[in-house]
């Protein structure tokens, strides 16, 4: 479980294919052996993914199959920049929402707006996710808890402070990007349910 709020990036350092398995590593100051266990789950970009190794100061995850397809994790390179959250502790504050690190979808970038300090994006993304995607709800991208300030039949917009577009790896962002979407697990819930309560009357 995750909330969106992330800790801070990583570099990938290294592709390795396994069988239809992507072995990546990422170095990164803030996940190293000391503070995490193997076995631990880390959100890479809103994905959720494994900790399977630690070497020197990078760390090693195993990118499935479905992960590649659903993602844009097959877009990465060496030296590419990730966003990074790990697991949510009990004893935290719950800020941002819960997402749950399984992305639904991926959206392209289609405008940047700069108003003031902020910057209004608006991203393109299948009609059939709209339903999930409500004005002034929340949505995940790339891992970062963001509100919806705009929606329409297959675009929605979110407004980043200068904060996020400096601590993340979204003020990289140029039209035409792909990112990962994980829309609100309550979101999704809902409709399923108004869909089954409809079909049962």
């Amino acid at each position: 479980m995750f909330t969106g709020i992330v800790k801070g990036q990583g570099k990938v350092v290294q592709f390795q294919e396994d069988h239809g398995t992507k072995q990546i590593r990422i170095a990164s100051k803030i996940i190293n052996s000391k503070d995490f266990s193997i076995g631990e789950s880390i959100s890479i970009n809103g994905v959720c993914l494994t900790i399977t190794k630690f070497q020197n100061n990078d760390f090693g995850v195993d990118a499935m199959p479905e992960t590649l397809r659903r993602t844009t994790f097959d877009e990465l390179q060496s030296g590419s920049l990730v966003n990074l959250e790990p697991a949510l502790k009990v004893t935290e504050r719950l800020n941002g929402h819960f997402l749950l690190g399984h992305i639904d979808t991926t959206a392209v970038v289609s405008n940047i707006e700069k108003q003031s300090t902020s910057k209004v994006f608006t991203f393109k993304i299948n009609s059939n996710q709209m339903p999930f995607i409500v004005e002034k709800g929340s949505v995940g991208i790339n891992g970062v808890s963001l509100t919806v300030v705009s929606v329409g039949a297959d675009w929605f917009q979110v407004a980043l402070i200068p904060y996020t577009l400096s601590e993340t790896t979204l003020g990289n962002l140029a039209c035409g990007k792909r990112v990962n979407i994980e829309t609100d697990i309550l979101g999704k819930y809902a409709v399923k349910m108004n869909k089954e309560v409809a079909n049962y009357e």
